[in-house]
């Protein structure tokens, strides 16, 4: 069956009129190969691929937009069998359209995660696009107009896929659900509550659903791993100081039992005691952390001191290393080493997720998280339970190490389910995550899980 892409490049231009402008772009190819090269390596015997070189935002300075009809890998886009695809630029941000022929009147909106403060934005495909354009679903998605950590950007350009879906397909989607992936989960969460009339439904994934809290973590993890190493930081500081104080504070927590009792912190502080976490810390404590600070181990590498990201700091937080009614003689030594940080930053810029999720939303989180960690999850079931909306929130948790570790089956799993929940009003089946012996048991997260990673060091019971 023959496919049609439809390709408009619109931007917000001063001046005009708001009609679509075509713009030409010269094409290229060995230019964009050879930057991509060491992205994504091609094979010797593949055809350079044949893409439109990035343009200027016309409403973002500095900021360029990567062609939608390519990936960054420089591999076309191109509609699946049985589907149509429309990509363009609008207001800054690329975007993706894919309906199928047997269109069922529904619209999913992918919205994608963090990718560093680079220049370069650019709109990618969800990983279960197959299964929606299976099932009949469209999709669309964006890359949003800016980079960064930038979730008010993320959802005023994802919800304006649902007016750009109308315009450029003739066609108004009957419902449309929301769903995304790290920081796209924190603006799936943000977008429902904002636009509750919307939507349908949500599934994040491996989302940021505790806000600001997260930031919370890392500052958390850094002072922690400071305190117990027996080394003094402060705060904010500076790049030079605190990679002085991180080459004293690794040796410090290498194989010692210092070192474990950070893993017990850092436990607690992410979800609590639960299955797969020695792998996980092990996992992690051997990642490098992102640029630029890849010099760094991983967690120590994301301290907000270094960030200037917003935090509510750590004047009342109390640090657990172990699950006792009342904390021991050396947790109170180490609430008492631990430098205290007053809320600090413009924390009006991470926009607050308030737990009042106004449709079913169902999510998916890695037990072994430690970049995102299992805890958002928590936060964002407690909040709902405050809220009086803890019927319409269902966590399931995968035994993965990594960030956003999900199979095929999973996802696909979760989004059906999902489905079945909005058109029957049948609320599926989760995981205890606020209950503490649940979460501890060995066959936590089992349920929900296809497909065993060996390297979380925790098969499932029987």
């Amino acid at each position: 069956m023959s496919t049609q892409v439809s390709r408009r490049l619109r931007e917000g231009v001063a001046g005009c009129d708001g009609d679509p402008v075509t713009i030409s772009a010269k094409r290229w190819a060995a230019v964009l190969a050879a930057v991509l090269l060491t992205l994504a390596p091609a094979p010797a015997s593949a055809a350079p691929p044949v893409c439109d070189a990035p343009v200027p935002s016309t409403v973002r300075p500095g900021v360029v937009i990567a062609d939608p009809d390519c990936d960054l890998s420089g591999t076309p886009f191109t509609a699946l069998p049985g589907a149509v695809v429309h990509t363009g630029i609008q207001d800054g941000a690329a975007y993706r359209i894919e309906v199928p022929d047997d269109w069922n009147g529904r619209l999913v909106l992918y919205a994608h995660g963090y990718r560093g403060n680079g220049p370069t934005v650019y709109v990618d495909s969800p990983s279960l696009r197959s299964h929606y354009v299976a099932r009949g679903f469209a999709w669309a998605a964006s890359s949003y107009s800016v980079n960064g950590y930038q979730v008010d950007p993320g959802v005023r350009d994802s919800y304006a896929l649902i007016g750009l879906f109308a315009e450029v397909t003739g066609r108004r989607p009957a419902q449309v659900l929301m769903t995304g992936a790290s920081m796209g989960g924190h603006v799936t969460a943000v977008a429902i509550e904002r636009y509750p009339r919307a939507f349908a439904g949500a599934m994040p994934t491996c989302g940021v659903l505790g806000d600001i809290e997260l930031f919370d973590y890392f500052l958390d993890a850094g002072l922690t791993a400071a305190a117990l190493a027996g080394v003094e930081v402060t705060y904010p500081g500076d790049a030079a100081s605190w990679r002085a104080a991180v080459e004293r504070i690794v040796p410090a927590l290498t194989g010692t039992p210092a070192g474990q009792t950070w893993a017990d912190v850092l436990e607690r502080r992410t979800g609590g005691d639960r299955p797969g976490f020695p792998a996980a810390f092990a996992y992690w404590s051997a990642a490098r952390s992102l640029p630029p600070n890849s010099d760094l181990p991983f967690l120590l590498g994301l301290y907000p001191g270094l960030s200037g990201a917003p935090v509510n700091g750590n004047q009342h937080t109390v640090y657990r290393s172990t699950d006792r009614l009342l904390p021991t003689l050396a947790e109170w030594r180490l609430n008492l080493r631990v430098l205290r940080v007053p809320p600090t930053g413009d924390r009006d810029a991470v926009p607050r997720v308030a737990g009042r999720p106004p449709v079913p939303v169902l999510s998916l989180h890695d037990l072994g998280d430690l970049f995102v960690p299992f805890s958002m999850e928590q936060v964002y079931a407690l909040r709902a339970l405050r809220h009086g909306r803890a019927n319409l929130f269902v966590s399931r948790a995968v035994r993965g190490l990594g960030h956003c570790d999900f199979t095929p089956a999973e996802l696909q799993r979760g989004f059906d389910d999902l489905v079945t929940w909005i058109d029957t009003g049948r609320r599926p089946a989760g995981d205890a995550i606020l209950n503490r012996r649940a979460v501890a048991d060995p066959a936590f997260g089992c349920r929900f899980t296809v497909g065993e990673r060996a390297a979380f060091g925790a098969p499932c019971p029987g």
